[in-house]
């Protein structure tokens, strides 16, 4: 060997010396090489011709390699251990191959790839826009498919960045504020949600199916002019533009789903149709009322665009939701620790119901819009919608009720049973209330692109008809007396009855400018301007709002400064009318705030993979604010501008592959909110001796805890898959928020009066691909020949099983002394699905 040449040119000892350092070096090269296993072959395509700079990848590791010009290629693994090899080219389906070789065993295989036709999978674009505008976060709507909630929806997700205290609904509260400061677009139009809901049992589908989805932007604060008259947060979600015939069809204990999507005449058309179907009845059959529940909800949504050229682009968007819940009770058993200082053991309260609950909501929307482009810097864009919520309660329920402290002794005839009776009574529920909103809205809306500045604009009109019959009463009988107890009449302890009609146009625009300004550092400004007037209340707002990004361009490190100021002010809707008696307050003016928030995103390396790291920091002052409680998912507003409120507080979150391409997060957010309600005073009386008052002192309350504060929020979202296989993939769910303060309905004196444990869940989902996508190795006449892929999914709901608590029932005792008891939101659960797509 040429190598050792010069060795046998050395003199005797030398030689000697040389040629042992050279068989020693021989002898661990040997043993380093039979530790060392290699597979090689040849990458093809449908024709057998060769395909050079295949990228050919470990699975779950950066290390890889490449074809040559041949096709061929080498790549070495380690012996003993599965490994799984993934082939990827640009046009062509991947292709995945498993091993599992021996010390020294080389493999030779020949890879065939099937192209794919307008797929482009070599090359991603990602929207860097959302590193420059303030409290954007991108999600990835297929993620929201296999995602383990019991609600599968995109909502979901939006939770695990802002929080949530209730699984059953796709409500959501975004840094301090209620649900009804939220504003949500589908394709540019706005959509709404049944106001009259009491509880997650009774709410249907989100309007947002998540098959139907391409893009998603959620913005939780600081949100440009261009968006709408809101106080939290904006949810833009984008439709898919079809580019060939396709569809999924879905099956589970919970939800049902179909969609078809498609092209015709020479692309020019497309449309998007999507059917789903929902019952709770697993869920809210494990609920401590147990009785024949039947909760169900349907919707059909669709979407057709035509597109006769490059200038113009026609849409129609149309939804029908139908959501019904019915309810037989028949008993309920609570039982819980300590409610009162006055006692310290266990106390329960067995009831015994008679009547009856039906609910029905439904409702429809349709929208069209066209939109205009003659030249490439220049868009307009005409909307006409139309929106109906028609909403029915009828209830009729009545339950008699006994409390004490149960008997948890088994060995004993009285196990479970209450055996020292401290209260009891009747109370009757009853309503007949009946909801009509339609809303009617046209807009126009353009873009102007030109040079570093790209104006944006648009001005719209609304109407909203609102038609209301209230008609509700509350009848509490304690130990034989009716409460509020008169001895000359009978009293019912809550009565709301009254009618309304209202018919509100609204106006409202905006105008904005995006600059860029690219010198050594990137920076973008967004300036605008919003404007609103209604003909409720005649007030006219104005609402600058600006905000920033900075790129450092002689920074090595890849990180964008970013932050918002501006006014967000938010003028009633029909719910933040209507006090607690039932009569609308016409006079209400807008919620108004000013808000301001800073912070930055920088891309990192985490684990040799792609990572971000995301904070923001942020105060919200308000005035003219409405106060409300909230009694499991209904908002119960005063009908009054009586409060000042602030909310501040901090957020960062981090984006990372844990495993190649399989993105997870954390969000941690610390807050503090809380308002000072101007007529939030009453007397503390002092007593004499036959309990009559001899003094009284005026208390005023002071700042208190809003209904939303929450100090800690924090979730997580985990995937990740087996390390020789893709197809075997699991999910983790995982949400926590501190306690939030409870207060009395009507109540100031008793406003935060009581605490809502934190909520504590995770639900754990594992995915299996049963037919992957590769149809080469199927049958002529295999029934499964034109689907892509079928998965199957396995979900744990609440797997720590965690009696997380919603609100209070309030009972009372012989001695008119009041005892809280909790009630609980769902177990632990199982749910199944199958999810197929072609």
């Amino acid at each position: 060997m040429p190598y050792l040449e010069p060795v046998f040119n050395q003199p005797g000892i030398m030689k000697f010396i040389h040629l042992l350092i050279l068989s020693i070096l021989s002898t661990f090269s040997a043993l380093g090489q039979t530790k060392k296993a290699t597979i090689s072959g040849k990458v093809v395509d449908e024709n057998d011709k060769p395909l050079f700079h295949v990228n050919i990848s470990i699975l779950g590791k950066e290390k890889g390699t490449t074809t040559n010009d041949s096709g061929s290629f080498l790549i070495t693994v380690t012996p003993g251990r599965p490994v799984a090899l993934v082939f990827s080219f640009t046009g062509y389906k991947n292709v995945q191959r498993n091993f599992n070789l021996l010390d020294g065993e080389n493999e030779v295989v020949t890879v065939q790839m099937q192209s794919q036709q307008n797929v482009l999978e070599g090359v991603t674009v990602k929207d860097n826009r959302a590193r420059t505008e303030a409290g954007r976060i991108n999600i990835d709507p297929s993620v929201a498919i296999l995602n383990p909630s019991p609600l599968g929806n995109i909502e979901s997700l939006i939770k695990i960045f802002t929080g949530s205290n209730n699984e059953l609904t796709s409500q959501y509260n975004v840094r301090g504020g209620s649900y009804d400061e939220n504003i949500i677009y589908v394709n540019d139009f706005e959509v709404f949600r049944p106001y009259l809901v009491r509880s997650g049992q009774q709410e249907g589908l989100s309007f947002i199916n998540p098959e139907m989805t391409e893009n998603v932007k959620f913005y939780n604060g600081g949100f440009q002019a261009k968006y709408g008259d809101k106080m939290s947060s904006v949810l833009d979600i984008t439709y898919k533009r079809p580019r060939k015939f396709a569809g999924s069809a879905y099956i589970g204990l919970l939800e049902q789903g179909l969609h078809l999507e498609g092209t015709g005449n020479n692309d020019k058309l497309t449309y998007l149709v999507g059917f789903r179907n929902r019952s709770n009845r697993n869920l809210v059959s494990s609920q401590d009322t147990k009785g024949n529940y039947i909760p169900s909800s349907s919707d059909v949504q669709g979407l057709i665009t035509y597109q006769p050229n490059s200038k113009w682009l026609f849409e129609v968007l149309a939804n029908i939701s139908k959501s019904k819940f019915n309810l037989f009770p028949e008993e309920s058993k609570l039982s819980s620790a300590v409610f009162s200082p006055l006692f310290t053991q266990n106390i329960a309260v067995d009831i015994a119901f008679q009547g009856q609950e039906k609910d029905a909501y439904q409702t429809n929307m349709v929208g069209l819009s066209t939109t205009w482009q003659p030249r490439k810097n220049f868009r307009l864009k005409g909307m006409l919608s139309r929106f109906e919520n028609d909403e029915a309660e009828n209830i009729d329920i009545t339950g008699a009720y006994l409390f004490g402290e149960r008997n948890f002794d088994k060995s004993q005839a009285t196990f479970g049973l209450i055996v020292n009776p401290l209260g009891a009574g009747v109370y009757q529920n009853f309503s007949r209330n009946q909801l009509n909103i339609q809303v009617y809205n046209a807009s126009l809306k353009g873009s102007i692109d030109k040079e570093k500045h790209f104006i944006q604009f648009g001005s719209s009109v609304e109407r909203q008809i609102v038609t209301d019959k209230l008609n509700e009463w509350e009848y509490n009988d304690s130990a034989g007396y009716s409460l509020p107890y008169s001895p000359n009449m009978l009293r019912l302890n809550k009565v709301l009855k009254n009618k309304a009609d209202l018919t509100i146009d609204r106006f409202s625009g905006f105008v904005q400018d995006n600059i860029q300004f690219r010198d050594s550092a990137a920076v973008t400004l967004q300036i605008g301007l919003r404007y609103n007037y209604n003909t409720l209340n005649n007030e006219f707002l104005l609402s600058p709002r600006a905000g920033f990004s900075f790129k450092p361009g002689n920074w090595q490190k890849d990180i964008v400064f970013r932050g918002s100021a501006g006014a967000y002010n938010q003028p009633p809707f029909y719910r933040e009318l209507r006090r607690y008696d039932g009569t609308v307050n016409t006079q209400l003016k807008a919620q108004k705030s000013w808000q301001v928030s800073a912070g930055f995103d920088y891309n990192i390396k985490l684990l040799q993979r792609p990572g971000r790291i995301t904070t923001e920091l942020y105060y919200k002052g308000m005035t003219d604010v409405v106060p409300y409680d909230i009694d499991n998912v209904r908002l119960r507003y005063f009908g009054e501008n009586m409060a000042k409120a602030y909310a501040a507080g901090a957020e960062v979150r981090l984006f990372g592959e844990l495993v190649k391409d399989a993105e997870s997060w954390i969000s941690l957010g610390f807050m503090r909110t809380r308002e000072n309600i101007s007529n939030d005073h009453y007397y503390n009386y002092k007593l004499n001796d036959q309990n009559k008052p001899i003094d009284s002192t005026l208390v005023n309350v002071g700042s208190l805890r809003r209904p939303t504060d929450r100090m800690i929020t924090f979730g997580m979202f985990f995937q990740d898959y087996l390390s020789t296989n893709k197809n075997f993939k699991v999910y983790l769910n995982t949400l926590y928020g501190s306690s939030l303060p409870y207060n009395i309905p009507g109540s100031v004196k008793y406003r935060n009066a009581l605490v809502i444990d934190p909520y504590i869940r995770a639900d754990l989902g594992f995915s299996a691909l049963l037919l992957d996508t590769d149809k080469s190795n199927r049958r002529s006449h295999s029934p499964f020949k034109g689907f892509d892929n079928i998965w199957a999914s396995l979900e744990i709901f609440n797997i720590i099983d965690r009696p997380n608590t919603i609100s209070y029932l309030l009972i009372k005792d012989f001695a008119n002394n009041v005892f809280t008891l909790p009630n609980r939101l769902t177990p632990r659960l199982l749910n199944l699905k199958l999810i197929a797509k072609w």
